[in-house]
């Protein structure tokens, strides 16, 4: 794996787990109801977003072992283009339901990454 490539994955994880630290024991009702958190959480998801497209552009193939690519990078595409019709039942679900999934696949790629 190519030294950028190992560095946008870092990116990627890295907010990855920051989506994961903000929203640690928070309940659905007060994500809702919390504008600093949602703007936390929105940021994190489009540099993970941003990273994974990079990797994506520049790094196909190991792009192509992140399971719904895609769909990640879409996300950051309605956060980044489309913030006003961003459905925050949708982010809810990514948060929930997956980050710790996506977290392990990005930190296994990690591992394979040659250390310096």
């Amino acid at each position: 794996m190519r030294l950028e490539s190992a560095k946008l994955l870092w990116d990627a994880v890295e907010a990855a787990k920051a989506v994961r630290t903000f929203t640690d024991g928070v309940k659905k009702e007060r994500f809702f109801a919390d504008l600093l958190l949602r703007s936390a959480v929105e940021r994190q998801l489009e540099i993970l977003g941003e990273a994974l497209s990079r990797l994506r552009r520049d790094d196909l193939e190991t792009a192509m072992r992140i399971p719904e690519l895609s769909k990640i990078i879409g996300v950051r595409n309605v956060i980044a283009h489309e913030y006003g019709d961003v459905d925050y039942e949708t982010v809810w679900a990514v948060v929930t339901r997956y980050i710790e999934p996506l977290i392990a696949d990005l930190d296994l790629l990690l591992a394979e990454a040659d250390p310096l």
